[in-house]
Formats: structure tokens, sequence, C-alpha cells
């Protein structure tokens, strides 16, 4: 385990360690600390001990510790039904945000559900908080299972090596972590490009209701129409649908060529790439446009919206 000794009240930063679940705010916020963060972790342990489950959780990381950070925990029914409002205090006072307005361990100790607990403790059997505690721990077993069943398909062939070699070494669990982290960018990296794909073919199309639905209303865009002005909102890009992507009768194809997506966080992410369009001329000739562009992409309440673009090189409009 992880453990430091301090003396009475110090607090100063002695690393971003520990289990996430358990973190306190002021450790995530990288604060000098001291003894309070062992308050929060006793009524994080305190909370799942009488319901089965703990006060903060997600499978995003990053949104676990939004919600600690918020101290965004509250009681729901029917577990916290039959909890007495006593132990329902100390925990708050336990998971209070400001380590200054924490309760003290000395103080904790007098509290009336410690110190009265025969007659303000509840003394009825928690079955349901077992019951809980096993349907928690079988979620986190089931992701737990599913994870080392894609690492071990993954890794079947360079396990195969390993086995060839007397003095081979297993794989560690920080480097199978790392691997689960790759997977997971890669993938919220192929989604952008996905979605960038889908409004691009919106365009292709001449379909403005589907290229609204994948942009903000208040969309910005430096492109070569607009003469290096920046336009915002959607009736710029409403013209040259109605008037010229929807009457195009010509077959266009679009590709993107070495698409770069950086991720800002969990809700944005930037894309860059190279953009060709080929398509038949007044003549019946084949043509080919190319344009370089950088699209940033926001997701709100679940779905990815592209909120601003920087095109350069030809018109995506083709040409007679």
């Amino acid at each position: 385990g992880l453990a430091i000794e301090v003396q009475g009240d110090q607090q100063a930063w002695f690393g971003f360690a520990g289990t996430p679940g358990y973190l306190s705010p002021e450790v995530l916020r990288k604060d000098p600390y001291g003894k309070p963060v062992d308050m929060w972790a006793c009524g994080v342990i305190l909370y799942i001990l009488l319901v089965g489950y703990p006060p903060f959780w997600d499978e995003d990381q990053h949104r676990l510790y939004q919600q600690i950070k918020a101290g965004a925990y509250d009681f729901p029914s029917p577990e916290w039904d039959t909890v007495t409002p006593e132990a329902k205090d100390l925990i708050n006072k336990m998971l209070t945000i400001n380590p200054a307005k924490r309760i003290t361990a000395s103080e904790a100790l007098k509290h009336p559900w410690i110190c009265q607990r025969s007659t303000v403790a509840s003394m009825m059997h928690r079955q349901e908080t077992v019951d809980c505690l096993k349907k928690f721990n079988a979620r986190r077993k089931l992701k737990g299972a599913i994870l080392t069943t894609m690492l071990a398909t993954r890794n079947f062939s360079a396990a195969k090596s390993l086995l060839k070699k007397p003095d081979g070494v297993k794989e560690s669990t920080e480097s199978s972590n790392t691997t689960i982290e790759d997977e997971d960018v890669k993938a919220r990296k192929q989604e952008i490009i996905k979605v960038t794909e889908q409004l691009i073919e919106a365009i292709n199309n001449g379909d403005f209701e589907a290229y609204t639905k994948i942009c903000d209303p208040g969309l910005t865009a430096f492109e070569p129409e607009a003469l290096g002005n920046l336009v915002e909102g959607m009736d710029f890009h409403r013209f040259y649908f109605e008037n010229a992507l929807s009457k195009s009768s010509k077959p266009v194809h679009t590709i993107i060529l070495n698409p770069h997506v950086h991720l800002v966080g969990e809700d944005a992410a930037c894309i860059a790439y190279v953009r060709l369009t080929q398509y038949l001329d007044g003549c019946g000739l084949p043509r080919t446009m190319q344009s370089e562009e950088t699209r940033v992409w926001h997701r709100r309440d679940g779905k990815w919206q592209n909120v601003h673009f920087h095109r350069s090189g030809s018109p995506t409009v083709p040409t007679n």
C-alpha cells in the first residue's frame, strides 16, 4: 500500500497516488494535503459498508474525478431508506469538499452514530448491503474479464513468443493498463475520423438536414468561398446546399488522407487531414480537387458536433 506519516497538521504535496474512487478533492486539485484525506477515504468506505456501492463511480476516470471534486453524491432510494439520519450526517461531514471544514478523527469518534451506537445505529441485518456489494463487484469483474479477453486476443501472438523463451517475463499490470488506455485513445480517435467522414458524406449528398445535425448551430469557419472572412452559423453553408450541392447530379467521391486526431480532454478533439474529391466535369472528364482541412469537435450529451473548421485549397463545390 501507499502511506506517509505526517506530524500535527502538516500539509504538503505528497504526490498523486491512490485508488481513484477514494481520492479526495484536494488531491485531485493537486493542493497541499494532510490528515483530512484519510477522513474523506473513511467516508467513502463507510458509504460502501452501509449500502454496498461507492458514492462516486463512473467507468470514465475523468468523469469520476469531476464527481469527486464537485462532491456529487446522494443517498438514493431504496438502499438508503433504512439508514439512520445520524449515519448520513456522519458521511456528509466526512465527505465535505473543504478539508478545513471536514470532520476530524477525534470529532468523528464523538459523533452520535459512533459513541451512541446502541441507541442510534440501526440494528437490522443489512443483507441488502451484501447483495448490492456482490452486484457491484460482479459488474467490475465482468468489465475486468472483458478487458482481459481483449488483451489476450490482441496479444496472442506476442504471448506465444514469450512462452518459447525460458526466461520470458509475464506482462505487468502496469503495462496491461497502459495497453488498455492506448486502445481507448485509439478508439476515440477512430470515432472522430468516423464522424468527420459522416459530415463529408452529408456534404457530398447535398443533405443539409444531416449536415446541421452534425454541426453546432454557431459553427465558425474559414474557407475559400468566404474570401478569408470568418463566417458563423449555418446560413452561409445553406446557400451552397440549396443552390449547388443538392442540384448536382454529378457522382462525387471523397477520401480523407493522413488524418491526425488530437484529443483535448474527454469532450473535445481536433482533426487535420487532406481531402481529395473526385467528380466528373461538364464534359464527362474526371477531375480531382484537393483541400487541407482542420475541424474542431465538441461532445455534448454524448454527441459529437463540429464547432469550427478551417479549409484551404479548392472550393468544395465541383465546377463544370
